[in-house]
């Protein structure tokens, strides 16, 4: 599948979106009036989709990997030595969804890793793990998977859904294929740990409990005016220094990239990504009002969705970028497409 070359390329990508497509009506029959915390961030898609009950992880990666296996047949899962695997909310405690995700493939990487930080920007972490893996031993190929399954679980809840929060996120997987070979090269990446906002992304329920602990309250994401305005802030900054950074390394302006392809947290976020960037919306793809907010699955589902309609023909010099939580994580990786 590889070739004797010193470059790591992303050799393909595809994706999966649960049948049950949800429209914001769902949403807005339970909305509380009384909840009035700002729509900045909030302000709803029209369509998003949940996973079904009792739909696992390892449901969705077999799904959104189909596509490929469909295409390039199933002997490269047989050189997949690296593994990474993010995934929203593990099925079970403490334990990741890596091992059952490698079983259902048939595969036994030497390096698997579920890859726990990230969030929104986890795709590009796994890139850029994989390809320092790849780079420096005998790995032949690299599979990152990122699940995005809170959306059906978490906030359908009955304490959940009528916050506004609620009616942001949807269900998805993707997944990227690396390997040695110059045909789709990875040109350089960027990621920019910030820890000082490390935690403040945080998980509560009324009463408060820990998220291990019995009680009552469901639990949800805690957002307050003051942290919204905070976490606009720092979003509308990192990302486009993040993907300024990539720019600069590889000898390009910004507004010389062909496709440019985020996490999308809302519409919000996309717009002042791509205007700091100096892009047109039509080089910048993005799924929301049909996916809403699909965490770590947003960039690898939009760029799949983008190849297939044609968005990025062979040659297209991409971005792809995001980060997580309130901030604390920002990451950027610019790719020679090569095209399917």
């Amino acid at each position: 599948m590889g070739t004797v070359t010193d470059s790591i390329s992303l050799v393909d990508v595809s994706s999966y979106l649960p049948k049950n497509r949800v429209t914001a009506d769902y949403f807005t029959r339970y909305a509380d009036p009384e909840d009035n915390i700002s729509n900045a961030m909030f302000k709803s898609p029209p369509f998003r989709h949940h996973i079904a009950p009792g739909e696992t992880p390892a449901d969705m990666v077999e799904q959104a990997i189909a596509p490929m296996l469909e295409r390039r047949g199933t002997e490269f899962l047989g050189e997949i030595d690296v593994l990474i695997v993010h995934t929203q909310l593990p099925e079970i405690g403490i334990v990741g969804s890596g091992g059952e995700v490698a079983a259902r493939l048939g595969i036994n990487p030497e390096w698997l890793i579920d890859l726990h930080n990230g969030g929104c920007a986890a795709f590009v972490h796994g890139m850029k793990i994989a390809r320092q893996i790849l780079m420096s031993s005998a790995a032949r190929a690299a599979l990152i998977v990122t699940v995005q399954n809170v959306a059906g679980q978490v906030f359908t809840q009955e304490q959940v859904r009528s916050k506004p929060q609620a009616a942001i996120p949807g269900d998805g997987a993707g997944v990227g294929l690396l390997v040695k070979s110059d045909d789709s090269p990875i040109l350089d990446i960027e990621t920019r740990h910030l820890p000082e906002f490390a935690g403040q992304m945080t998980v509560v329920a009324d009463p408060p409990r820990k998220y291990w602990e019995a009680g009552t309250g469901q639990m949800h994401v805690g957002f307050t005016e003051s942290k919204i305005a905070k976490v606009l802030a720092r979003g509308n900054r990192i990302v486009p220094e993040a993907a300024q950074a990539v720019c600069g390394r590889i000898g390009v302006r910004s507004d010389e990239l062909d496709v440019l392809v985020t996490n999308q947290p809302n519409r919000a976020f996309l717009r002042n990504w791509r205007d700091a960037l100096q892009l047109p919306v039509e080089r910048h793809p993005d799924t929301f009002d049909e996916c809403g907010n699909l965490f770590a699955a947003g960039i690898p589902v939009t760029f799949d969705q983008a190849i297939q309609a044609g968005k990025v023909p062979a040659g297209s010099l991409v971005m792809l970028a995001g980060f997580a939580h309130a901030g604390d994580f920002a990451a950027a990786a610019a790719v020679r497409w090569g095209g399917r």
